[in-house]
Order: structure tokens, then C-alpha cells, then sequence
């Protein structure tokens, strides 16, 4: 796209509106395999954080963690439960300890299937805490289009402030991208003001440069944030999908002026993995995107480690 665009200020974070489709964007897209592994095998070989700066790290790693419970035996009280370890994460006792009772610490948001979105809604008011919906015929995505619309609807309706949505992975498999664009765009129309996070389900999508087109495509369409996965493929969230990924997010903050999240998802469990995925996308994008509004882990048993690994440093 040859377009003179103007760049946002640090403290100007704004939806993305999108841009129009362009093919032109995507035809240079070109991603190195072992340039990428080569790049993810210096990041592993990092010394650990010291003991207050790990400590620092981890307690931003649970204000972007968005709790997660996407499960059959989902039930209201379940529901209710998470959500009071969303509006409190840590233990009073280790709150005490760590000396953070003035922070208000919280989880970045709590993530349900659309029936606990009303639950969820209750048990967080007054909190600030969003609640996040999954949707569009989530996992698979492969429900007719008028039921994933109405779908995303009516979480809105109920209340959620993010929609979570899946894409066609054929389109991707197929190359066919102004397809795969039009998608998320009736996504992105039906959330209305929601932010939208896109999970491309990564594993799922056969090579890098697969997912970096399907990234760039995602964002050009009015994605807020790129999810690797749903948590439910072969292959969840990795560091090198992350890197593509995350430089695609920077390509189009050129492109469009526009800042866009990242949420890895799947397979995340440990501080250890946090800590990874962190220093990631602060050496890759900077210290603005170490903040909720850009940056998520979606995660169910992450913030039990982290609590641990808290309790070890104190």
C-alpha cells in the first residue's frame, strides 16, 4: 500500500480500524525459517531474571493473563469462582509479603463460552476486569456464517466487552485471502465498539509463511489483537509462530499508523514460559506492548505457577 500514514503517539492506543484490502501488501511477505529459529535459539539462552526483577516480571505477567475456562463442565458457580481469582490472583498473605496491597492487582480479563458471559458479567461488576467471549463456531469455526455473526452479537449483547472469534483456516490453506479478509471484517462489524481478538489457530495453518500472511490479513480486516491458537490444536502457541507474528503486528504499525495486540494461547503453563514469551515481544515491539491493552496470555493453569514461583522469591 503506498500511502503516507501517520504514526500514533505513546499514549494514543486506539482500535484498529483496519484499511482496505490489498494484495499488493501481502506479496512481499517472505519469512525465514532459520533466520527465525536462529533468533528464538538466542532468546532461550538468556541468563535468568534476578530475584526482584523476576519477581517484577511475573506480577506483569498476571495482569495480562486472560483467565481462561472453556470447558464442558463449565458451570455458574465454577465461573464465579474464577472470577474472584481474577479480581484477586494472589493470596492475601503473599500480597503482604511481596508489599503490593496498593497495586489492585488483577488478571487482564476472564474468557468463557458465550453462556457464562452473563455469569461472568455479574461476578466481575465494579472489578474493571472485561470479560472475553469465544466465538464464531469456536473451535473449528465451521458453523454457517449468519450463526457465527449472531453468535458474536449476542455475547456483545450480553454483556462481553471482547469477542475472541476463529477464522476459515481453508481460506488460509487455499491462499485465498481477500476471502479470508471479508471474513474477520463481518467479525469485526458485528462486535461494534468490543475489541476483537482473531485466533489464526496457527498449528493449524501448515507453514510460517502461511501465518504471516494470515496475521497481516487479520489486521488489515480490524483484528485489535492476533491469537495464535484456541488452546485446543496439536500444536498451540510457540515461540517462532510468535516472532512471525509479532513482526507482523510491527509491519502493519508501519502500514497504518495503528497498534495492534498479540495473545499467545495454549500450552503456556509455566513462569518460565511467561517470562519467554515477555522478554519476546519487549525486544521485538518494545515496552509499549507490555501492557494488557496489547498484550494477553490465554491461560488456565499459568497463574497457579506464577503464584508459586512468587512464593519461592519471598
Amino acid at each position: 500500500m503506498n500511502q503516507k500514514v501517520e504514526l500514533r503517539t505513546a499514549t494514543d492506543h486506539v482500535a484498529n480500524p483496519g484499511v482496505p484490502f490489498n494484495s499488493d501488501c501481502l506479496a512481499d511477505i517472505r519469512v525465514n525459517r532459520s533466520a527465525v529459529e536462529r533468533r528464538i535459539a538466542s532468546l532461550r539462552a538468556r541468563r535468568a531474571l534476578k530475584k526482584n526483577w523476576q519477581i517484577a516480571w511475573l506480577l506483569k505477567a498476571i495482569r495480562c493473563i486472560d483467565l481462561t475456562t472453556l470447558s464442558g463442565q463449565d458451570t455458574p458457580g465454577k465461573v464465579r469462582r474464577l472470577c474472584a481469582r481474577a479480581r484477586a490472583p494472589l493470596a492475601p498473605a503473599l500480597r503482604e509479603k511481596l508489599g503490593i496491597e496498593s497495586l489492585q492487582l488483577t488478571t487482564g480479563a476472564v474468557c468463557v463460552y458465550h453462556q457464562m458471559v452473563d455469569t461472568a458479567v455479574r461476578a466481575l461488576e465494579g472489578s474493571g476486569i472485561p470479560v472475553a467471549a469465544v466465538s464464531t463456531g469456536f473451535p473449528a469455526g465451521l458453523s454457517p456464517m449468519e450463526t457465527r455473526i449472531a453468535e458474536v452479537e449476542a455475547s456483545v449483547a450480553a454483556g462481553a466487552r471482547e469477542i475472541d472469534i476463529v477464522i476459515t483456516r481453508a481460506h488460509v490453506l487455499n491462499g485465498d485471502w481477500e476471502s479470508l479478509y471479508r471474513e474477520v471484517r463481518a467479525f469485526r462489524n458485528a462486535c461494534g465498539d468490543a475489541h476483537m481478538k482473531t485466533i489464526l489457530s496457527t498449528g493449524e495453518l501448515g507453514n510460517l509463511n502461511n501465518v504471516a500472511h494470515a496475521s497481516m490479513v487479520a489486521m488489515m480486516a480490524g483484528s485489535d489483537f492476533i491469537k495464535t491458537s484456541t488452546g485446543m490444536e496439536s500444536t498451540n502457541a510457540t515461540l517462532p509462530v510468535s516472532l512471525v507474528m509479532l513482526r507482523a503486528i510491527r509491519d502493519y504499525q508501519t502500514l497504518s499508523g495503528y497498534r495492534v495486540g498479540f495473545k499467545p494461547a495454549g500450552g503456556i503453563a509455566t513462569a518460565k514460559d511467561a517470562l519467554s514469551y515477555l522478554i519476546l515481544v519487549k525486544e521485538e515491539l518494545g515496552d509499549l506492548w507490555l501492557t494488557p491493552e496489547l498484550f494477553r496470555f490465554g491461560a488456565s493453569s499459568l497463574l497457579d505457577d506464577i503464584e508459586r514461583q512468587l512464593v519461592r522469591c519471598v
